[in-house]
């Protein structure tokens, strides 16, 4: 079952601070969170029934440090379409 500690962070950039003014904010988890997990917890913890929400899976980068090869963690981010009129009042930039 998907919980709140799933989700890493909500993602400030100039696209999702513009995409926040159509009400859809975007979303960072973990890799095994689901489209049905993520409508629960908004529901659950924000009180919001999310409209829509798309899904799309980065994996993470291979980065070289100190001539050593490492990989970025791979990660989910989702496109959560608030409805009309809700807004999470928990989000600050």
């Amino acid at each position: 079952m998907a919980d709140i500690t799933d989700i890493k962070a909500i993602l400030y950039t100039e696209k999702t601070i513009e995409l926040q003014e159509n009400g859809v904010i975007v979303v960072q988890t973990s890799p095994r969170m689901t489209k049905n997990g993520l409508k629960e917890v908004f529901k659950e913890y924000f009180g919001v029934t999310p409209s829509k929400v798309n899904s799309l899976r980065q994996n993470g980068k291979v980065k070289r440090f100190k001539g050593k090869i490492g990989k970025r963690a791979d990660f989910k981010k989702f496109y959560v379409t608030l409805p009309e009129g809700a807004a999470i009042a928990n989000l600050s930039a």
